[in-house]
């Protein structure tokens, strides 16, 4: 086998297991058991296949503290909700943010994140289909999710937990990729949490780069303080 024909398997070996995670109905020990056998070649399969969501979520974090947060990068609290092994942390990282917490279902994900060096906590075993027990309400400045909002994964409704972690007038920055958006009550669920003043729509980039089989759309809401009246904007 030639070096073209050895790179074409390799790539086409890892787009397969990236659509095998995706058929795993959100089953916490199928998902534990995948993941499990993935963490160690989980960043060198998604790499071969043009993942950029850990850089565009990060990006529009930093965006949201230098438009609405008065703390310097160094000082605001961001939870990485979903963190693999860690990238979205070093795209924070990169960006001038310290004080990064990691959750994440798998403990063997949640290992290769904690050796990045790059976050101040890093917890594994965390269903974010259920209360986040160990974390107090309105905890953290941003609360980011790349890559779990994604078919087979976290349902929709785990959006109501992860407002709850986050403080008033704080952002929660997602991704969803394009198919689950599709085929999820997504857009339900937000349009349920606006209404009961849970969180607000600031933005939603639609059809975004995400990885090189399809797009995905980057959202940010805004916890709003509860002396206010929730109300949709457009930055």
């Amino acid at each position: 086998m030639n070096n073209l024909d050895q790179r074409t398997a390799l790539e086409r070996a890892a787009r397969q297991r990236i659509k095998d995670s995706h058929a795993l109905n959100g089953d916490v020990d199928r998902l534990t058991h995948f993941y499990r056998g993935w963490a160690n070649s989980y960043e060198l399969d998604v790499g071969r296949d043009g993942y950029c969501g850990p850089t565009v979520v990060a990006e529009l974090a930093g965006t949201m503290q230098t438009a609405y947060l008065a703390n310097k990068r160094a000082a605001i609290a961001i939870l990485d909700a979903g963190c693999g092994t860690g990238l979205v942390g070093v795209e924070l990282n990169r960006l001038g943010f310290q004080l990064i917490d990691g959750i994440d279902l798998s403990e063997e994900m949640a290992k290769e994140a904690r050796e990045t060096g790059v976050y101040r906590h890093v917890q594994g075993d965390v269903d974010l289909n259920g209360p986040l027990s160990d974390y107090c309400g309105a905890t953290y400045d941003i609360t980011v999710c790349c890559g779990v909002f994604t078919l087979g994964h976290i349902r929709p409704d785990a959006l109501r937990e992860l407002a709850r972690v986050t403080r008033p007038n704080g952002f929660i920055i997602a991704s969803t990729r394009k198919s689950y958006a599709e085929t999820t009550s997504f857009e339900d669920e937000v349009r349920r949490l606006r209404d009961a003043g849970v969180l607000v729509t600031t933005q939603c980039l639609n059809d975004g780069r995400y990885i090189a089989e399809e797009g995905a759309h980057y959202w940010v809401f805004q916890v709003p303080d509860k002396a206010t009246a929730p109300m949709e904007k457009q930055l």
